[in-house]
């Protein structure tokens, strides 16, 4: 065979296309694969970030709390003996007091109502069960 000089000079090419070709899929097979482990590394990295960053969060949330603590503390222990909490300490057992005496007083006729109710039983039946009935079983 003989070969133009324009096929000879693509035949020649192809074995060295071909291998540059298989170098370059395989730098960018290596290409991304790092950047498959830069993605999964900035992940990481970003799941650690919000780890700490929640730790932080906690910790600052902690202290605040404490000295929200010690302030209410503070103000329950000098307000703990102010003319206000003594008044409403004095009203609740007023209205306390009140109320016992209410119960002892009409405690004697609550019991008298519920026991009577528990007496009272009626033993007529009601026309509407006589006629279910009669329906059931026949008139008779």
């Amino acid at each position: 065979f003989f070969l133009s000089p324009k096929q000879h000079h693509l035949s020649s090419q192809q074995p060295t296309e071909t291998m540059s070709n298989s170098s370059g899929i395989q730098d960018l097979m290596a290409a991304e694969t790092r950047a498959s482990q830069i993605v999964a590394e900035a992940r990481i990295g970003r799941g650690d970030r919000m780890k700490q960053a929640k730790a932080d969060a906690q910790e600052l949330i902690q202290i605040y709390r404490a000295e929200k603590q010690k302030e209410f503390d503070k103000n329950v222990s000098t307000s703990g003996s102010s003319t206000f909490s003594k008044e409403l300490q004095a009203d609740t057992d007023k209205d306390i007091s009140m109320m016992q005496a209410q119960f002892q007083s009409h405690q004697a006729k609550a019991i008298e109502i519920l026991l009577s109710k528990c007496c009272e039983v009626s033993v007529d039946v009601p026309s509407a069960r006589v006629r279910s009935t009669q329906k059931e079983y026949g008139a008779q």
